[in-house]
């Protein structure tokens, strides 16, 4: 994996200079007085859903982060550090832990943040994050003792505290305030008030098109240097603009005219033109890139029949998925484990299975498991190109093997939205779409994305009893041998199981203008701390 990734930077050219225009943007260098400072930047998809705790949609994440803080948060080394958290005590038997919050916390109205804000998010959270789920769990109480200071009191043993209240992506435990907290953690918050570096300007939002976030002035960042989540978060500039691009093409050129900065997610096959432009600089700036998924609805025909799933994962080959979808194979590598290759839980268990790619196989054991011929309605996203071409992929695949199917398009957000439906086909169902998770994201089975119960786990549903308490017992395990070995556990469930199909590991640029100082090496993209 590390191999790719230095390859992948040994191909990439740096840039140079970068000029700001204002031609398409909805606030203007000018009408600014040239006293305001903008970035500008191309996300990966557009925001539609705004609320990081209802969605693990990495867009919503993003925003997240620009206008929430956290507790703790995890450094460049993937060891968690405090944030929003001064000091904290825990119990020698770690049932028993106290945090105190530092000096100068704010909500953007101008109240101070409280113990109880962090205890009613925290509580949220825990409804919807495989990790959050554990630890409530586990959880005896959570107490605010004062404004500055809340306890927890284990129920029973949990060895994940940290890494579960300052883990890196989604679902992020942001904190807010109580009465947004209050909110029923499957209903969407409609207050967006945060405490992080920057304010979401909510009357200036327009879907589809642009989002703007504004530096706030009461923000109190530590002192440490950012090192990727945690540190000190410094708006070094007076605005970011998110303006979302559908076509890549449009995209690129806005890029290379100078009126955006930032290309969060451009198509691999464009980096080699935007390499060649001496003013851009093309990088990969995530050390684990991400794992492609192939998701099945369990609850709706035909995939509720198991047979029928690992029929359809008999057709699934890595190396047709990533060649058609990313393309230069410096930024691919095939992984046959549910945890990222080059991980400490990366398995071989059950990879025979996953590595069938036979479609022969794949039509005879459709035959057997008795497919009747329902439709698959696969939702294609084709604002991204990754997961556009990765849906296309499995049509044919699925085609091939027999299945009959049907390709949805629409854009990312509107999949994030009908991916939380259960309902039939035929009021808005679905039964496969494609994602990816971050590494770090899935780095263990903590991950919601290994949820075997189908009432709490990820889009999707499925239900494996086995799984689950092996993802139980690895929150207590007591050593890196018992961890794997519950790892193991869960990947033969999940490749038994037909869970999801896996698609293999890629690396995805990011490019900007070289103005463009100060970005953070991490899986996820930061918006602090990066000045033109």
């Amino acid at each position: 994996m590390f191999n790719i990734l230095t390859n992948v930077r040994g191909q990439i050219v740096g840039g140079l200079t970068a000029l700001l225009m204002g031609g398409m943007s909805v606030f203007s260098f000018a009408q600014a007085g040239g006293h305001e400072s903008v970035l500008r930047v191309i996300p990966h998809a557009d925001l539609k859903n705004l609320d990081p705790i209802w969605t693990t949609a990495y867009i919503s994440r993003n925003h997240g982060y620009l206008i929430y803080d956290t507790l703790f948060a995890m450094d460049s080394d993937f060891n968690v550090q405090p944030q929003m958290v001064d000091t904290y005590t825990k119990s020698d038997d770690g049932m028993n832990w106290s945090f105190t919050l530092r000096d100068g916390l704010m909500w953007h109205n101008g109240d101070a943040v409280t113990a109880a804000d962090c205890v009613a998010s925290l509580a949220r959270w825990g409804k919807r994050d495989g990790m959050g789920q554990a630890l409530m769990t586990a959880m005896g109480s959570m107490t605010a003792v004062d404004d500055k200071t809340f306890t927890f009191e284990l129920a029973k043993p949990f060895g994940l505290v940290l890494e579960s209240i300052g883990k890196i992506s989604s679902n992020v435990p942001f904190m807010m305030p109580a009465s947004v907290a209050a909110t029923d953690a499957f209903e969407q918050i409609t207050d967006f008030t945060g405490s992080g570096p920057f304010m979401f300007s909510k009357d200036d939002w327009v879907p589809g098109s642009t989002v703007e976030y504004t530096k706030f002035d009461g923000y109190n960042p530590r002192s440490e240097p950012a090192s990727a989540a945690a540190g000190g978060k410094l708006a070094l500039v007076d605005k970011v603009i998110w303006t979302y691009f559908p076509d890549q093409m449009t995209a690129m050129n806005a890029l290379q005219t100078g009126e955006v900065d930032f290309f969060e997610s451009p198509a691999n096959d464009l980096a080699p033109l935007m390499s060649a432009n001496p003013d851009i600089t093309v990088e990969v700036n995530d050390p684990l890139g991400n794992i492609g998924f192939l998701r099945f609805n369990h609850v709706l025909p035909p995939f509720d029949n198991v047979e029928i799933r690992r029929a359809a994962l008999m057709a699934v080959k890595q190396e047709d998925y990533l060649a058609a979808a990313v393309g230069d194979q410096a930024y691919w590598s095939t992984c046959y484990s549910v945890f990222p290759c080059g991980t400490p839980m990366a398995s071989d268990i059950a990879n025979d299975i996953i590595q069938v790619a036979d479609t022969d196989k794949a039509k005879a054991a459709l035959t057997a498991a008795g497919y009747d011929g329902t439709p698959v309605i696969i939702m294609q996203p084709t604002d991204i190109p990754v997961l556009s071409n990765f849906s296309l992929v499995t049509a044919q695949k699925l085609r091939e093997a027999g299945f009959t199917v049907e390709v949805q398009a629409m854009d990312w957000s509107t999949l994030t939205s009908r991916r939380a439906k259960r309902d039939p086909v035929s009021e808005g169902g679905w039964n496969i779409f494609h994602t990816w998770w971050i590494g770090a994201d899935i780095m263990n089975p903590t991950s919601i994305a290994f949820s075997g119960n189908p009432d709490a786990g990820w889009f999707g549903w499925p239900t494996d009893p086995v799984s689950e308490a092996a993802r139980t017992k690895f929150f207590v395990a007591g050593s890196l041998a018992e961890q794997q070995e519950l790892s193991s556990i869960v990947q033969n469930q999940a490749w038994t199981n037909a869970f999801s199909g896996h698609l293999g590991q890629f690396f995805s640029p990011v490019a900007y203008r070289n103005n463009v100082k100060g970005l953070i090496k991490s899986p996820v993209q930061f918006f602090w701390n990066i000045s033109k």
